[in-house]
């Protein structure tokens, strides 16, 4: 006998309700790989070894991407802050840059800790190197600096390396060179290191607590599970059965001798089966081929559909078997018809939503008729129509409103995916036949849908020009939508398909006239834009010179471009001035519309006005800023929003006897002065203010022009633009102007070739004069004291200067006109007193004395014994006026060279003029 008592045998409960022996587990079976606890650890070991290898390889590559940022920093700070100091600028530009930055990139690179410091040139040759070998040596690559810092990293037989690059730039922005700094990653890291034997530790640790845990889990989970009785057994069976047969998916448990073994009752009601079908070989119930064929294959499935009858399956397979061998498989099923259908329509649905949104997005982008066409045609393939027709009527496009009855319209868009034969080219007209989908769409307003149209043979509109073709030929279904807005039909859009599986239902059409709502409202908005801007530019074409002047004194050529915004401010003008003068003017008011346009018209009339008045430049501005004050002040005081932001002029006078040019500007870009030679210069005017800001005065400068010089006046929107500097639109100019010899002609088209106006966002008015000179021999000139007597004298000098000029026939009427003007300046003016002569395109005479005081033409009275003598010359001459100097005045005549000139009297001038006064009169 044992010293010590044996232990009774743990028992446990019996199905009989006695207890039944517990056998107890061996130790082998504790930690099995067959047991429960086993496996549990077994996962839990590699949950853990995952776990640590994870976090791992993460340390790993965070050190290496924290290392790899931590290089890129410091290599780009050391390269941005040498690039941009100013010494290295200046040692780069100097005569020797390896004296200077050697000594200064080694004491960076030892200081830093940076394994390279190069400094390249241009061409990419090396100013400095850690290696002194290597300077004076150009690097292999790309040698030009980069436009912006660059940061590289690469692979190198120290290991992964970071090299930044900067430009090196001047203060215009040209780059002069570049700066390298290169480091190796390695000399940044070492985190991971330090950090390695505390994660080591940590996983050790937590795999012992899991073996411990399951260890423990393992014995409780052994003596909850051996010995279950037939009650608890029972109940876990009815359990399973309920939960089973109550599942609203179909459950199989297939054998692998091709037998089902388990059915529950939605498995029955989806496939169909027999009320015991249980042990019955799968090939003898009748089942779909598909499913059949999965059922009894070895092979898993995952969500494989497969259509029974009119049912849409989802079918599930796994196989039971443990070790790899097939024992058979588990199955579900689940119907998916109704899911199917949903989720199709809501597919659908979305879809739909989403065309709408990008037809939103497109259409309607640009105000132009035709472009927005394009666009509705284009985003409605290939999502919605395989082939997308725009005809729009013929009053559209032009911006007028559409006819009530329009039985033609023109194709204004076509796109379409290949599918069918070509339709119609855009710009052809379509005629509207009566019974066409296209005609009983306008008529009603509504969409109309058509199926299956090759097979019924009804083509919508026969294709004018092409016999025996139709627009729809090849269609399967097509919709035609009318274009309707505000009351008015613009147009027709026909979607159509061909050759796909769903032709258009009646589900289709309030898409379909939804996107063409949309379209519709777009194709107003422009067609309303295009009227109006078509009134706009009529407007500012009327405003602005038709046929300019042909003046002796210059040579004239302009162009003016609109801007694509619409129509502007900017305007251009040539006058004729006394003394064969010309005044050449280019003015600019801001902003764009019918209120820049009708403001432009009103300041280039009063230019005319005041130019009249032989005003100088700059008192001709000063007058236009009052002018211009005062428009404004008049349109705030009617209490309209928009006033006037701003207008500016130049004005420039060119006189060809004495080959100058007086100019003022206000605000205004100066004019370029392209001299025979080719040289080009920018006149130094002062500046003045735009206009319309007052107070401020306006100063004109005169300076000499050469004959043959060519003038050339410009708007802002040739020079400037949103991409480029006005200084440099003012470079180009100057290279566009200095090829000599050009004519204006050609001067225009060189400055458009070289500043092209292809995206102008402002208006563009240039006008380009080439400057001719007076023959000295057509001048002729005098002092005349003041006495009386000294007129005979003046008659008899310029009767024989007229003789001299082959222009004997003028000597009468302009010895009248001269002794009138001569007495007048003796008696009432005051020294000195000169006469000159010019023969122009007609003859020219000017008396001026340095008097201010100008006379007025008045009807004399019958009692007086002057007053008559201004009368006369008015009747002779086709012209006279007065203009002012600093010294005093010119009292000047017209008269035409052919000796028949015709006054403002209206009689010609071989009449006599004392014919007008009664003898009673005189």
């Amino acid at each position: 006998m044992s010293a010590h008592p044996r232990r009774p045998r743990a028992t446990s409960p019996s199905p009989l309700g006695g207890r039944r022996p517990r056998t107890a587990a061996r130790p082998r079976s504790l930690l099995g790989v067959r047991s429960l606890a086993g496996q549990v650890l077994l996962f839990q070991v590699i949950v853990v070894v995952l776990t640590v290898a994870a976090a791992l390889v993460a340390l790993v590559l965070q050190s290496r991407n924290d290392s790899t940022h931590e290089a890129r920093l410091r290599s780009l700070d050391v390269a941005t802050t040498l690039a941009y100091a100013p010494d290295t600028l200046t040692a780069m530009t100097g005569p020797d840059p390896t004296a200077v930055l050697q000594p200064l990139t080694e004491r960076i690179r030892h200081d830093t800790g940076v394994d390279l410091v190069v400094v390249y040139s241009r061409e990419g040759v090396r100013y400095t190197h850690p290696d002194p070998a290597q300077i004076g040596k150009v690097v292999l690559g790309p040698s030009s600096p980069p436009h912006e810092p660059v940061t590289e990293t690469t692979e190198t037989t120290q290991g992964l390396s970071v090299l930044s690059t900067v430009p090196v730039t001047r203060a215009d922005g040209t780059a002069v060179g570049s700066v390298g700094v290169g480091i190796t990653v390695r000399k940044v890291a070492g985190m991971a290191a330090e950090q390695l034997p505390i994660l080591l530790g940590t996983a050790a640790g937590a795999l012992a607590v899991c073996a411990g845990g399951t260890a423990l889990v393992s014995r409780r989970l052994l003596r909850q599970t051996h010995g279950l009785g037939p009650v608890e057994m029972t109940r876990m069976y009815d359990h399973h059965d309920a939960v089973l047969h109550a599942v609203r998916e179909g459950v199989l448990i297939t054998g692998g001798d091709g037998r089902l073994l388990l059915a529950n009752d939605e498995a029955r009601r989806l496939l169909g089966l027999p009320p015991d079908p249980e042990r019955s070989r799968i090939t003898d119930l009748r089942l779909d081929p598909g499913i059949a064929e999965l059922l009894t294959s070895q092979r898993p499935a995952t969500d494989e559909v497969h259509l029974t009858a009119d049912r849409l399956l989802a079918v599930n397979k796994r196989p039971t078997a443990r070790d790899g061998a097939y024992a058979g498989s588990v199955v579900t099923l689940r119907d998916t018809t109704e899911l199917r259908a949903l989720s199709g329509r809501a597919e659908v649905a979305r879809e739909r939503l989403t065309l709408l949104y990008d037809a939103g997005t497109r259409i309607g982008s640009t105000l132009d008729v035709e472009h927005t066409a394009r666009e509705l045609a284009e985003v409605a393939v290939p999502r919605f129509a395989d082939l997308v027709t725009v005809e729009l009527a013929e009053e559209v496009p032009r911006g007028e409103e559409p006819a009530a009855a329009s039985t033609v319209m023109r194709r204004a868009a076509v796109s379409g995916s290949g599918a069918g034969p070509a339709p119609l080219p855009v710009g052809r007209a379509v005629p509207l036949a009566d019974g066409t989908p296209q005609a009983r769409c306008v008529a009603s307003g509504r969409a109309v849908l058509e199926t299956e149209r090759a097979a019924s043979g009804a083509g919508p509109a026969q294709d004018t020009g092409d016999a025996g073709r139709t627009a729809d030929q090849g269609a399967d279904a097509l919709i035609a939508v009318p274009l309707r807005a505000r009351g008015a039909v613009l147009g027709v859009v026909t979607f159509r398909r061909a050759g796909r599986a769903e032709p258009y239902d009646e589900e289709d059409l309030p898409f379909a006239e939804e996107l063409a709502t949309r379209a519709a409202v777009a194709l107003d908005n422009a067609r309303r834009y295009t009227r109006e801007h078509a009134m706009a530019v009529t407007l500012q074409r009327s405003l602005l010179p038709r046929d300019l002047p042909e003046p002796s004194a210059l040579e004239l050529a302009h162009r003016y471009l609109p801007a694509q915004a619409g129509v502007g401010g900017d305007w251009f003008d040539v006058i004729e001035l006394s003394g064969a003068r010309v005044a050449l003017v280019v003015g600019d008011v801001v902003g764009h519309g019918l209120h820049a346009a009708a403001t432009m018209g009103r300041l280039r009339t009063a230019v005319h006005n005041f130019a009249t008045l032989d005003l100088a430049p700059d008192e001709l501005l000063a007058r236009l800023d009052d002018l211009v004050a005062r428009l404004d002040r008049e349109r705030a005081a009617q209490g309209e929003d928009e006033g006037l932001i701003g207008a500016t002029c130049l004005y420039v006078v060119h006189d060809p006897v004495t080959a100058t040019c007086c100019a003022a500007r206000a605000g205004h870009p100066p004019f370029a002065l392209a001299l025979p030679d080719g040289t080009v210069s920018f006149p130094d005017l002062p500046a003045g203010p735009p206009l319309g800001l007052g107070g401020l005065p306006f100063e004109s400068t005169e300076f000499p022009v050469p004959e043959g010089s060519r003038l050339v006046l410009y708007t802002d929107g040739l020079v400037e633009d949103r991409d480029r500097d006005i200084d440099v639109g003012l470079g180009i100019l100057r290279t566009a102007l200095t090829r000599p010899g050009r004519t204006p002609e050609q001067t225009c088209q060189d400055v458009l070739a070289a500043l092209p106006p292809d995206r102008a966002r402002d208006d563009i008015a240039l006008l380009v004069a080439r400057t001719r000179v007076l023959d000295p021999g057509r001048v002729a000139d005098w002092d005349v004291p003041r006495d009386p007597a000294a007129v005979s004298a003046v008659r008899a000098d310029v009767g024989r200067q007229l003789e001299t000029w082959d222009l004997a026939e003028l000597g009468f009427t302009t010895g009248l006109i001269l002794s009138e003007l001569v007495t007048n300046a003796i008696r009432y003016g005051s020294p000195p007193i000169h006469v000159r002569l010019l023969r122009d395109r007609g003859l020219i005479c000017e008396v001026s004395d340095g008097s201010s005081t100008s006379p007025h033409l008045r009807h004399a009275a019958a009692t007086d014994e002057g007053g008559r003598g201004l009368f006369l010359v008015a009747r002779y001459a086709e012209r006279w006026g007065t203009r002012y100097t600093p010294t005093g005045k010119v009292i000047w005549t017209e008269q035409s060279l052919d000796g028949r000139t015709t006054g403002p009297g209206g009689f010609s001038g071989d009449a006599d003029p004392l014919d007008q006064w009664a003898d009673v009169t005189l």
